[in-house]
């Protein structure tokens, strides 16, 4: 238990960070879970409009750190080379 008035105030600051990060994350797994379910259907159309809406959702979790830049970039780069190769299937 902090016992110091800047313990305490860390342990406000922090609670109320970790509901930031918690929404942010939570956030770009649902665009990413959108991405998820268009490629599945086949749709390639649906599959591109959900993986434009995803970038940026993804791209700005990474800048407030929720994952790292390179992570971020690699889910991006992944979700694109699938909903590409939908058009040849």
């Amino acid at each position: 238990m902090a016992n110091t008035p800047s313990a305490k105030k860390m342990t406000r600051k922090i609670a109320k960070r970790t509901a930031i990060n918690r929404s942010r994350r939570s956030r770009m797994r649902t665009f990413l879970r959108k991405v998820e379910e268009a490629i599945a259907s086949g749709n390639q159309e649906n599959a591109l409009g959900a993986l434009r809406a995803a970038e940026p959702e993804i791209m700005r979790a990474a800048q407030h750190g929720i994952v790292h830049k390179n992570n971020a970039s690699r889910k991006v780069s992944r979700l694109a080379a699938r909903v590409k190769s939908l058009a040849a299937a």
